[in-house]
């Protein structure tokens, strides 16, 4: 068995704070988007996916038979799931049937499945027998929202979901706004150009830099964010600009930086 905590460089009593910032420090590192190794990022994914899972973590310090979620393309398209639930608790609510009425699950999700959202099959096993429950993911949903899914548990039981989201390492989450940063050639923040980005649907476009933008301008591009789960408009897409020198100068130009600048 991998040592997930060795992998995250983090001792066995880290708190869930350690965890998540030992997560995006080396998600930034090593995220293929940014030149890293997609073994060890998805090293790194696997070591987080199961440590900032409470249950999860609890069952790889304590090995145990636990829920899984069944994974496999779905009708309609492919998603990028890479998800983690746990059953955590039932109650009988009807009071003339002792039965199990409702399962209660929580359920993890990428950036990636809020902003498009889709069907889920979930494998489940309570006390109204054992099978799958299909739900949809809402487009825009937000940490901690619970849906409510009539019907589609095991012996036609309700199936409560609140949904978490996991830590991106590019995409931070504003509301409906997405902020990333992009690496930029100083030659582009100085003379301006036209760059390229990917949009948290995985969508490339062609961001203008105004000529002698400063590192850290922010360009909005609206309409590329997260869809608002009520009334399904987006929200935008903020660039954050970093300047990145080139590999190699040239004598002669570096000469002429230099005269430029009276040295």
């Amino acid at each position: 068995m991998k040592d997930y905590y060795a992998v995250l460089g983090v001792p066995r009593t880290a708190s869930d704070e350690d965890i998540k910032r030992a997560f995006r420090k080396l998600a930034m590192k090593h995220h293929p988007d940014r030149g890293g190794d997609q073994s060890q990022f998805q090293e790194i994914n696997e070591a987080y996916n199961t440590l900032s899972d409470p249950q999860r973590r609890r069952e790889y310090d304590n090995p145990q038979p636990h829920i899984h979620v069944q994974r496999g393309p779905m009708p309609g398209g492919p998603f990028n799931f890479d998800d983690i639930f746990n059953m955590f608790g039932t109650r009988f609510h009807d009071a003339q049937q002792p039965r199990l009425r409702t399962a209660r699950i929580e359920l993890w999700i990428n950036m990636e499945d809020v902003a498009q959202g889709g069907p889920r099959v979930i494998s489940m096993a309570t006390a109204a027998g054992q099978g799958n429950a299909e739900i949809n993911v809402p487009p825009g949903v937000v940490d901690g929202d619970m849906v409510r899914y009539a019907g589609v548990g095991p012996g036609g039981i309700d199936v409560v979901a609140t949904f978490r989201i996991k830590p991106h390492p590019v995409w931070e989450r504003q509301g409906d706004h997405v902020v990333c940063d992009l690496s930029v050639s100083v030659w582009d923040l100085i003379l301006g150009g036209s760059v390229t980005a990917t949009t948290v649907t995985g969508t490339a476009v062609n961001i203008t830099v105004p000529e002698r933008a400063q590192p850290g301008t922010l360009l909005r591009l609206r309409g590329h964010g997260l869809p608002n789960r009520h009334t399904q408009r987006r929200g935008d897409m903020l660039v954050r600009m970093q300047a990145r020198l080139p590999a190699t100068i040239s004598p002669s130009l570096l000469e002429e930086i230099r005269k430029a600048q009276g040295q």
